[in-house]
């Protein structure tokens, strides 16, 4: 069996037994997707998927629904985080206007996949109709399979949209039956009153839809745009048998609410770090899955799964180029 050859391939390293530690879980895990003894990357992708939030004119950020479309033009102009870490790893990087409230100029290396300008507040409304919803699923998926036409194997999806740890609260609450308080953290860097309020907010939200039961139901009601069409890329990644690297808190919501229909979709998935934001760490152990770095970090964009990359290389470095013990002449323990 192809697992039983790549343990037995990892643990004849020149190395003592399991002394890599999760990078070997990695290589194996890598190895099993690829279905593979000798794995490899090809062409790195990560897509930033951005959209705003009708809720965020209700006072759960701090920052303007305006940073969304600002921040999309650094992304355009390279100034970015996620654009220095993708330089620096050799990641493609593409950005996908999935609901922004903004018209863009014409000419920009933007991905239009805009299904309407912001979600809807969920304060007084869901935040897509069910078509809304299934048209960002569907956009999500096609800009996944265009990309898969260049031979990629490997993709990381990060997200842009003030309000959007809001909607991710809210959804991994009912997904998971936890109490809001519980799924709520300071998002943008709220102090202690603004994180009252904003627990104070989504709290009413709860009260609203008492009646959610499918993760497609509390996507539509809750999610974010730039959140479902990551969903449809997600989902269109696993079908391509593509390595997928999670980022933080709202990506992993996302591949959560897959996870829901489908938990095979986590054989696939890289947990590239533990977000800085509250919940992460509790949604991550609800999922039983392990995350590479705990760097405290809580930007968004995907930032994460660059600065996980080159470890995930590693993993497969090790797996194809390093010595076996009957390859070095090295005596392996008795």
């Amino acid at each position: 069996m192809l697992a039983d050859e790549l343990q037995h391939k990892i643990d004849f390293k020149t190395k003592p037994l399991g002394a890599l530690g999760f990078l070997e879980q990695l290589a194996h895990k890598i190895g099993m997707v690829q279905q593979t003894t000798s794995p490899i990357l090809i062409k790195p992708h990560i897509v930033v998927f951005a959209a705003d939030h009708g809720i965020a004119t209700a006072g759960v950020s701090a920052y303007p629904q305006e940073v969304t479309y600002q921040m999309v033009m650094n992304f355009l102009g390279g100034g970015a985080a996620i654009n220095v870490f993708c330089r620096q790893n050799g990641f493609d990087m593409k950005i996908v206007d999935a609901g922004v409230n903004f018209d863009f100029p014409e000419g920009l290396d933007l991905i239009n996949k805009k299904v309407r300008k912001s979600s809807r507040n969920i304060l007084e409304e869901p935040a897509m109709t069910i078509d809304e919803y299934q048209l960002a699923l569907e956009n999500g998926r096609s800009v996944v399979k265009e990309i898969s036409e260049t031979g990629c194997n490997i993709i990381g999806f990060g997200e842009m949209g003030i309000g959007n740890t809001s909607a991710s609260s809210l959804m991994m609450s009912q997904l998971f039956n936890v109490p809001i308080v519980d799924c709520v953290g300071r998002g943008t860097g709220l102090n202690d009153a603004q994180l009252q309020n904003k627990i104070d907010i989504l709290s009413k939200c709860i009260e609203k839809y008492p009646t959610l039961e499918t993760a497609d139901e509390i996507a539509q009601t809750f999610g974010g745009l730039e959140i479902a069409q990551m969903m449809g890329a997600m989902e269109e990644a696993y079908r391509q048998n593509m390595l997928i690297l999670i980022d933080g808190f709202i990506a992993t919501v996302a591949v959560a609410s897959l996870a829901k229909k489908n938990t095979e979709i986590l054989d696939n998935c890289i947990f590239c770090h533990v977000s800085d934001e509250y919940a992460h760490i509790k949604l991550l152990a609800l999922l039983g899955q392990k995350a590479l770095l705990n760097l405290n970090l809580r930007v968004g964009e995907g930032t994460g799964c660059a600065l996980a990359y080159p470890l995930i290389q590693s993993a497969v470095n090790f797996l194809d180029e390093m010595s076996s013990f009957e390859d070095a002449n090295v005596s392996n323990k008795d």
